[in-house]
């Protein structure tokens, strides 16, 4: 019988092992964009309040670390009191259940992260709020479906989820009326998939 105690208990290792190792293979990590090079802000592009009048200043640059800076100040004339930058619309290899991933420095502000789609629609994306650690490495971690459907600002009641095959951008806003000089580093932005059953 001792032999037998013995046989299941490795039975039963061997079966932890498996489903360690499939958990492992399914949570994979990919990178959605990268800052080696000067390049890369030719994917990137700043969008201010000035398309509705306003003069704030949100400006974006790669620096010698292989970071993106976003960077600049608010301003509320005219109306205004926003700065965003974001990627160029192109399709991102996100699904279901994935999560998004960035490790960001910033200046103790709160920031939003916001996933555009390749719909035609006035001043939609799907967004959270984060909080930044001043000059501080952090990271954060978004999940696809906690996300919120927003257009000039405002919750959407009962919009639709995000369907990752519609989202073709990604961009980071603030716009919490402080008019002092703002500044946000991202050093990696990639996703997380947790497949589930």
């Amino acid at each position: 019988w001792k032999v037998n105690i013995m046989k299941s208990i490795a039975v039963v290792i061997i079966i932890l092992f498996i489903e360690s190792t499939n958990i492992m293979a399914d949570n994979k990590n990919r990178s959605l964009f990268i800052f080696d090079n000067a390049d890369a802000a030719k994917a990137w592009v700043n969008v201010n309040d000035n398309v509705m009048g306003g003069i704030s200043n949100g400006r974006l640059k790669i620096t010698p670390e292989k970071t993106l800076l976003f960077y600049g100040n608010l301003s509320l004339a005219n109306n205004g009191g926003f700065a965003s930058v974001r990627s160029l619309p192109k399709q991102l290899p996100l699904l279901k259940n994935d999560s998004i991933s960035i490790q960001v420095k910033g200046d103790g502000r709160e920031y939003t992260i916001n996933l555009y789609t390749n719909k035609r629609l006035t001043a939609f994306s799907y967004k959270q709020s984060f909080k930044t650690k001043k000059d501080e490495w952090i990271n954060l971690t978004f999940p696809l479906d906690k996300f919120i459907a927003t257009s000039f600002g405002r919750t959407i009641p009962n919009a639709a989820s995000v369907n990752p095959n519609e989202i073709n951008s990604i961009g980071f806003m603030i716009g919490d009326k402080n008019i002092e000089p703002f500044q946000l580093e991202l050093k990696d932005i990639s996703t997380l998939t947790n497949k589930k059953d």
